[in-house]
């Protein structure tokens, strides 16, 4: 029974996603949606997989990681070298970014995942920072200059299929034993290690998934903007994919989401304002974080079962009122 409500939710979530990009290919095909928001609906999907991704390390592995900009750039790079070096086809070169930034991720999450708390935050930004000057230090992808004349191959559909891609992937791995695992690790390391968890090893899975997945993000990237440049990928930016995972609830793929779209969105809207956007920007989060400091969503998911309650709990109390 269970099985067959899981498959029921995810092909009602496939249907809902069907309806969303023939509803948003529509608008766009008709130039309803102009290439302000055309842009900004890339972003989104981009900060979507980006944010579902570290939610997977931060939120439901219990880890701390802010140096998700350094698998971003990985992919970036990679995949322009394979299109533009290589001639290789767009989905070779996003399987490439995936790749490289999965095996940079996998020896990086080796010996620094044994750390924990602060520890490993500071292990990850650091990290971070040593794959962004690594790549200015590159003369064969641009160096400083950054890596110029890649093709814009990044599109809605590319961007929209990968998103959709990518949550049904680690929502499907969260569900599994190996996610089993990792949630285990969150709420308790010592008691998970105890019952024979292998704390290290799913640390490190989870670390290399998030990884990859960052690298697919940074593949879209730098082939929607025809350009990698290495300040594209610094901590401001860790930082920013931190920020909707922690607003949207560690634990919740739905909350990163709707977090992703939000602050995305609210960027582009004060986008008028350059002077005051980062300021409303930072007041709306301490806001929220003073009233909801567990994130929009907490560890808990959006469903047809929360939205049933949501309804029937206004009908009950207004028949109450009456």
């Amino acid at each position: 029974m269970n099985l067959r409500r899981k498959t029921k939710t995810d092909l009602i979530g496939l249907v809902a996603c069907i309806l969303v990009y023939a509803t948003v290919q529509s608008l766009i095909l008709a130039d309803v949606i102009g290439p302000f928001w055309q842009l900004n609906i890339v972003l989104i999907g981009i900060n979507i997989i980006l944010a579902v991704s570290l939610n997977l390390i931060n939120g439901f592995t219990g880890q701390f990681s802010i140096g998700h900009a350094g698998f971003m750039a990985v992919g970036a790079y990679m995949s322009a070298v394979l299109t533009v070096k290589l001639q290789l086809p767009f989905i070779v070169a996003i399987l490439g970014g995936a790749l490289g930034a999965g095996l940079l991720g996998f020896a990086i999450g080796l010996p620094t995942l044994r750390l924990n708390g602060d520890y490993l935050a500071i292990a990850t930004l650091g990290l971070g920072e040593i794959i962004r000057i690594c790549i200015l230090n590159i003369p064969y992808v641009g160096g400083a200059s950054g890596f110029m004349g890649i093709p814009r191959y990044t599109d809605f559909t590319w961007v929209f299929g990968l998103v959709v891609f990518t949550v049904f992937a680690i929502k499907n791995f969260i569900d599994s034993t190996h996610g089993r695992a990792c949630i285990s690790i969150r709420e308790n390391e010592i008691a998970a290690e105890a019952m024979g968890v292998d704390t290290t090893k799913y640390k490190v899975l989870a670390f290399t998934l998030g990884a990859a997945f960052a690298g697919v993000a940074g593949s879209l990237f730098s082939h929607y903007f025809y350009i990698a440049h290495p300040a594209s990928f610094t901590f401001m930016k860790s930082f920013d994919i931190l920020t909707m995972v922690v607003l949207g609830g560690l634990g919740s793929i739905s909350g990163s989401i709707t977090a992703a779209v939000l602050l995305t969105f609210v960027s582009a809207a004060l986008a008028s304002y350059p002077e005051w956007r980062m300021i409303i920007y930072s007041l709306m989060l301490i806001i929220l974080m003073l009233y909801r400091p567990q994130g929009l969503f907490g560890n808990k998911e959006l469903s047809l079962k929360m939205l049933g309650r949501l309804t029937g709990g206004k009908k009950h109390d207004s028949t109450q009122g009456n």
